[in-house]
């Protein structure tokens, strides 16, 4: 028989799962080991209530007021004792997971956030936010947790099976061999948990795209007076998604319903076989009701844990995803430029003026096979001058930017930065030297001061030189520095969230500037004005793609890129273009019709 190979996604994907088990125990593996014991200690210990039950009842029968006294003693100091460990199993157990699910998330956040622009944008987002909710939560309990319960439950049978030696062998013999029942009762359903489980995850994470979907265009929706056709398909995935959990409800109860059933078999065979060997006086009342007692103590280990492993087996199937999702994304993103694999990539800090630019030498680039969206691209941008990107939808103005941010790798021919083939950059310090402006701004929820700073520290004339040249001066004097953006900047115009987001890039001090449609949402004042806040900036190279020809700003550009089915199709400044009569020329007229 042939041995399927695993394709090296699926062993990527593997071998990040384990890293993702080690985040669980980074800085936390004394408290789990305390844990794990406490645990395996008040098992024993509950275990061992049997015993003080079959002593009491003994004692009860056939014994004196001393017996009982002293019995009662020993059980207070054992209650005492148990309830110091259950108080050490709690701490520990949910400070363990506490610190494991934080560390989780944390690396699950980190390894997206690694991820290229490109690798990011063949994914969908809602596949992220699921998995770190919905799929978190479900790892925690049936993961995290489980484990306690697992070694619980590990703990109670042996215990209870050398107990049930030393009172009676016989009565031992019966237990086992009705054992059988819920064992086999149990392996019958167990099964179909883990394929239920990653269909439920699966219906979440297609439900949450959805909503988001729904809710990001509810301006769309209500305009178009679409809300209750929206409303149908709304209904329609929560119907499915409501279902496959209402499947995985209906299979887990009925799982406890057969080892129920199977377990009260159990139970009362081996209660009417203790009360035939008590009649006959080979045992005693008290230990028919230790071995009910500890037949429970059996019988829950097969009742739980195969619907516990079938669980875990689950929770390490959405850590796979996850593993997926921030490992081997980024294969064959790579570019091939023909230095040995050993060299090491160098460090991008910037462009200086006087110095060689951004430069396109016969770039050609495409999606997808066969279908070019650059061809044969000769392009040279010269540090610290401005630059208009225009043409028609189409015609790669934006596939041009993201070429320069390093997004899309596999191109033919070659890009320099300053000199130096992108290629042979490190990925991670493009955005050192280098920042974009698009057209939906980032805000968050926060002061206007930590949308700008982004959270880091600066100083304060540092900031105020950026505020400064970005125009936010007076924003800044109306509402304050720690004015609220509100959600997604609800509280700013337009133009206000523009603003913050050209003093992002000029507070970093880089010397690249990238500007995709950042003005084609705005009204033309507004629009007129980020731009002249754009072409004031000295000392930065800007890459302003831009549909919207205006004559007063275009002529401020140092020079205009004109684009046309992915090929430069001329380039100058206004005057010339528009002197040459051809096609900038004809975009330009069409535009003020």
């Amino acid at each position: 028989m042939k041995t399927m190979k695993k394709s090296p996604a699926t062993k990527i994907a593997r071998a990040s799962v384990k890293e993702y088990k080690k985040a669980f125990y980074h800085h936390n593996r004394l408290i789990y080991c305390i844990a794990m014991v406490s645990t395996a200690m008040s098992a024993v210990l509950n275990v061992l209530l049997a015993v003080i039950l079959k002593e009491l009842l003994d004692v009860a029968i056939g014994g004196g007021i001393q017996e009982l006294l002293e019995l009662v003693m020993t059980s207070l100091i054992f209650l005492a004792v148990l309830v110091v460990v259950w108080l050490i199993q709690r701490e520990s157990k949910f400070r363990f997971v506490k610190r494991a699910v934080e560390a989780y998330r944390n690396k699950a956040y980190g390894d997206i956030t690694r991820k290229s622009i490109s690798a990011f944008a063949r994914e969908n987002t809602s596949n992220y936010i699921s998995a770190l909710t919905n799929d978190v939560t479900s790892i925690e309990n049936n993961y995290l947790l489980a484990r306690f319960d697992i070694l619980s439950q590990l703990v109670f049978a042996p215990v209870s099976f050398v107990l049930m030696l030393w009172y009676s062998w016989s009565m031992t013999l019966v237990v086992f061999l009705l054992c059988a029942l819920p064992v086999v009762a149990a392996m019958a359903v167990g099964g179909r948990v883990t394929k239920i489980e990653k269909n439920v995850s699966g219906k979440n994470a297609s439900f949450m795209a959805m909503v988001k979907d729904l809710l990001s265009g509810f301006t769309v929706i209500k305009s178009f007076q679409a809300q209750e056709e929206t409303a149908v398909l709304y209904q329609g995935k929560n119907q499915q998604l409501e279902q496959v959990k209402c499947i995985r409800r209906k299979t887990e109860e009925m799982i406890s319903i057969i080892t129920t059933t199977a377990g009260f078999i159990m139970q009362m065979g081996v209660f009417v076989f203790g009360a035939y060997l008590c009649i006959r006086g080979q045992i005693t009342p008290g230990v028919v009701i230790a071995f009910v007692q500890m037949m429970n103590y059996v019988l829950s280990p097969i009742n739980t844990l195969p619907k516990l492993f079938a669980n875990q087996k689950a929770a390490l199937g959405l850590m796979e995803k996850m593993a997926a999702y921030g490992a081997g994304q980024d294969q064959g993103m790579t570019r091939d430029t023909g230095l040995a694999e050993s060299r090491q990539l160098v460090p991008f800090r910037g462009l200086q003026e006087g110095r060689e630019g951004i430069v396109f030498r016969h770039v050609t680039f495409s999606y997808e096979a066969d279908k070019e969206v650059l061809r044969d691209i000769n392009l040279t941008f010269e540090a610290g001058k401005s630059y208009a990107i225009v043409g028609g939808s189409g015609s790669g103005k934006s596939t041009l930017l993201n070429l320069v941010m390093g997004s899309y790798p596999e191109y033919a021919g070659e890009i320099t930065l300053g000199g130096t083939e992108l290629g042979q950059i490190d990925p991670d310090s493009i955005f050192d030297g280098m920042s974009v402006i698009q057209q939906n701004v980032f805000i968050f929820d926060d002061t206007i001061r930590r949308n700008i700073c982004m959270f880091k520290e600066f100083h304060k004339e540092r900031l105020d030189s950026a505020i400064q040249r970005a125009g936010l001066a007076r924003l800044i004097e109306e509402k304050g520095e720690d004015y609220g953006c509100g959600e997604n900047g609800a509280h700013l115009s337009g133009g206000e969230k523009q603003r913050i987001s050209i003093a992002r890039s000029l507070l970093r001090q880089v010397s690249v500037l990238l500007v995709d449609e950042a003005t084609s949402a705005l009204d033309a004042e507004t629009s007129d004005s980020v731009t002249n806040a754009l072409l004031d900036i000295r000392g930065v190279t800007r890459l302003v793609v831009t549909h919207k020809l205006d004559e007063k700003a275009l002529k401020r550009f140092d020079e205009i890129i004109v684009m046309r089915n992915g090929q430069v199709e001329e380039q100058g400044d206004f005057d010339t273009l528009m002197g040459n009569g051809a096609y900038f020329a004809s975009l330009y007229q069409i535009s003020r019709e």
